[in-house]
């Protein structure tokens, strides 16, 4: 019961981190149908962003206050890697918008790969580790000697996810904003035709996405202490499959997908073999797919006639 609870506690955190990405890809994919392969390299790179504003603020700058460091690193990180992200956007994506379909899937490989190899050689190839921003734990329950613990950054992680997700919850719902996206992703012409800056609202996705990846790879910073070149291909993945699993669309799906996988990969590495819970974690969608085409909260396509 102990392993089981503390398992579970782990699963949820980095579910959360998973569901972050998710809401990047699901986001991008309901307005312009376009699966952003970059957006894990994305997730990447704002980790390296909040590697480098941290040890600028405690190295250089000697700012000893852990929460007002994390805020700051937070904010830079969302500001720059949402510049990267609306850049990306404009040059790589918006000439492509009309072509055929497989040009800015195309397009969005070759991004992923330009910013993977960028950072291999501005920061090159080997893990970068940071000090530790929380270090104390709550013992939730003990038994024989083990304890089940909830540290204090998985704490943060989850205020910091539910508190993300309120606001956009509120953005996507109550705000023109959101009601120009809801409308790009019914019908891009007709949005248009009622005065919807069609370019601007997919910029304002874009930025959005990357700015919910950039507190991602803050938390995952955070959380593991190290960060990698190609610690952009494994997540995004993982997010990805998140996303198809909750429904591909859908903005509860992708946060429901991302605790399932962060789950599945926790309780397998728990009672199986660690080897194979990407396997478990992939076949887990496999199965739902075959059953739920649309995922578990997406909606079916209907074709346009």
């Amino acid at each position: 019961m102990e392993i089981f609870v503390q398992q579970l506690i782990n699963g949820i955190t980095l579910g959360s981190i998973y569901g972050l990405i998710a809401i990047g890809y699901t986001m991008v994919f309901g307005i312009i149908g376009m699966v952003n392969f970059a957006h894990g390299d994305v997730f990447m790179v704002s980790a390296f962003v909040a590697l480098i504003a941290s040890l600028i603020l405690t190295t250089w700058l000697g700012i000893s206050s852990v929460f007002l460091s994390l805020l700051i690193v937070l904010i830079c990180a969302m500001l720059i890697t949402s510049l990267i992200s609306w850049t990306i956007e404009r040059l790589a994506y918006r000439p492509l918008r009309g072509s055929f379909r497989l040009a800015p899937l195309i397009s969005a490989i070759g991004m992923s790969i330009f910013l993977m190899n960028f950072v291999q050689v501005a920061q090159g190839p080997r893990n970068k580790p940071i000090p530790p921003f929380f270090q104390n734990v709550i013992v939730v329950m003990e038994k024989d000697g083990y304890e089940v613990t909830l540290a204090y950054k998985q704490i943060v992680i989850w205020a910091v996810t539910a508190i993300l997700l309120a606001a956009f919850w509120y953005l996507v719902s109550k705000t023109s904003l959101g009601r120009a996206q809801r409308a790009c992703e019914q019908d891009q012409n007709m949005a248009s035709l009622v005065g919807v800056d069609v370019d601007r609202t997919i910029s304002v996705t874009f930025i959005i996405g990357a700015a919910l990846a950039a507190v991602a790879g803050t938390l995952y910073l955070m959380y593991y202490g190290v960060v990698s070149f190609a610690d952009g291909f494994v997540p995004g993945i993982k997010a990805f499959t998140a996303a198809v699993l909750g429904g591909i669309g859908s903005l509860p799906g992708a946060l429901l997908g991302g605790l399932l996988i962060g789950l599945i990969e926790t309780m397998w590495s728990a009672y199986f073999s660690i080897d194979y819970k990407d396997v478990a974690a992939f076949s887990i969608l496999v199965v739902t797919l075959i059953f739920l085409p649309q995922g578990l909260l997406g909606r079916p396509e209907v074709e346009k006639v």
